[in-house]
């Protein structure tokens, strides 16, 4: 995760080097001070402006201060669960750890949980599913990579598990670990289907959780329109019998980094994009299609498939597809599902 720290007195800066100090290794952490004095970046702005730009750049945002001040900040810039940053909250003695926002989606319980050990502190847990050791389908999604298809229907079916209400489960891959409790395989009201393909609900109310595991390779003439990728793309994920939601990032060449149609393509769809250096596509492993044209090009002899398998970490699915100066491949990653 990337993550960003915020303190603002010298009692509070020392915690948030100690939360630095916890961080290394597993997280990319930036510290950020008012009155720096341990080599952490000064806050050179309001506490709004900083939360507004972790919400653009950053994966989780630690405030060591009031919460109070926390709210106030983040407040203009919350828009949905599924989306926002991890936000919370430690105070300058290191007493308590809070999650105020994604806690399950985006992280914030975990983080919260893995700080408190190392610190010492106490975490501060609100959410009900946790305080009740209840099976949380947007922890199990955001887990697993999982596309949630309806949050609404989600909260529905953390509501009929507190309420102690069987909820259906129903998976079309392989998941390691045992059925949790309050799930079941036999008929229920409600229920969850794992499916990279839309099946016939099972339920009368079936939340769908898609694998996102296919990553698109694409290429272009500078300056493509993308209403014209994006129509390809899909065209391309239509033949392929993907879906949409089952993709999880763009990837490309580095010389693609702001080729703006793509970039156009991939905020529409909510996913990153990724861009590598020629050298690094050329020593991907395996056997791909090769242009003398994109090799002049580019410095790479194929583009969208080397950089959909780089991405991916697994094989393509589909292989170079060229159509009206555009190109594109899938690759797909090998990820198990589990409950553990």
């Amino acid at each position: 995760m990337r993550i960003r720290i915020v303190s603002y007195t010298e009692r509070g800066e020392q915690t948030a080097r100690r939360i630095v100090d916890a961080l290394q290794g597993t997280h990319t952490a930036e510290s950020y001070a008012r009155y720096p004095k341990s080599g952490d970046l000064p806050l050179e702005m309001s506490a709004a402006d900083w939360a507004k730009d972790g919400f653009q750049n950053a994966d989780a945002l630690i405030f060591v201060c009031a919460a109070g001040i926390a709210v106030r900040a983040i407040a203009p810039w919350i828009q949905s669960k599924t989306t926002d940053p991890a936000v919370l909250v430690v105070d300058e003695q290191a007493r308590f750890v809070i999650p105020l926002l994604s806690g399950h989606i985006g992280g914030a319980n975990a983080l919260a949980l893995s700080l408190s050990e190392t610190l010492g502190a106490t975490p501060v847990i609100t959410t009900a599913t946790d305080l009740n050791g209840l099976f949380a389908v947007d922890v199990f999604a955001a887990k697993n990579h999982l596309h949630i298809a309806d949050m609404q229907l989600a909260k529905e079916i953390s509501a009929a598990l507190l309420r102690r209400e069987p909820v259906g489960f129903l998976s079309m891959e392989p998941i390691a670990g045992d059925l949790p409790d309050g799930l079941t395989r036999e008929p229920a009201a409600i229920g969850i289907v794992v499916s990279e393909q839309r099946i016939e609900p099972p339920y009368a109310r079936t939340l769908f959780l898609t694998p996102q595991r296919y990553c698109i390779g694409i290429g272009c003439r500078r300056g493509k329109d993308a209403d014209a990728l994006s129509a390809f793309v899909s065209e391309q994920l239509a033949l392929a019998n993907v879906p949409d939601e089952a993709v999880f990032c763009l990837a490309s060449v580095d010389l693609k980094a702001d080729e703006p149609g793509i970039r156009a393509l991939a905020d529409a769809r909510s996913v990153p994009f990724y861009t590598y250096s020629a050298q690094a596509l050329m020593a991907v492993e395996g056997t791909f299609s090769h242009s003398a044209f994109v090799a002049e090009r580019t410095g790479a002899d194929n583009v969208c498939e080397r950089a959909a398998v780089l991405a991916a970490g697994g094989p393509l699915t589909v292989q170079k597809v060229a159509k009206d100066g555009m190109t594109f491949a899938l690759a797909k990653k090998e990820e198990a599902i589990s409950f553990v």
